[in-house]
C-alpha cells in the first residue's frame, strides 16, 4: 500500500502551481483563473460518475484520481487549504448523515 496522501497531493498542487503555465498543467489551470480549474473538475466528476454506473473498476479509480487532483487545483485556485475542508468534515462526523440532513432548513 501506498503512503501517498492528499496533503502530499496538495504540495504537489502548490509546487506545480508556482510553475511556468508553460510547464505545468496545474500552473496552467491556475493561470487560466477559478472558473476554468472548476470546470475542469466538474468534467472530471462526471466521467468519474459514468465509469461508476458502468461499473468499470479501473476506469473509476482512474477518474476519481482526476477528481481528487482537479478538486485540489480548485482549492488552491481559490486559496482554500486542504486541512479546512477536512476540519469540515471532522465536524460533520459528530453526528450521522441522516441526522444532519433532517437537521437542515427545508
Amino acid at each position: 500500500m501506498t503512503g501517498f496522501t492528499l496533503s502530499d497531493l496538495e504540495a504537489r498542487v502548490a509546487e506545480r502551481a508556482a510553475a511556468s503555465p508553460d510547464e505545468s498543467w496545474t500552473a496552467k489551470l491556475i493561470a487560466a483563473g477559478p472558473e476554468r480549474a472548476a470546470k475542469k473538475f466538474g468534467e472530471e466528476a462526471v466521467e468519474a460518475v459514468i465509469a461508476a454506473v458502468k461499473g468499470d473498476r479501473a476506469e473509476l479509480i482512474a477518474e476519481s484520481a482526476d477528481v481528487l487532483y482537479h478538486l485540489l487545483v480548485v482549492l488552491k485556485a481559490r486559496d482554500v487549504a486542504l486541512q479546512d475542508v477536512l476540519s469540515q468534515l471532522e465536524a460533520r462526523t459528530a453526528r450521522s448523515g441522516l441526522a444532519e440532513k433532517a437537521a437542515r432548513p427545508r
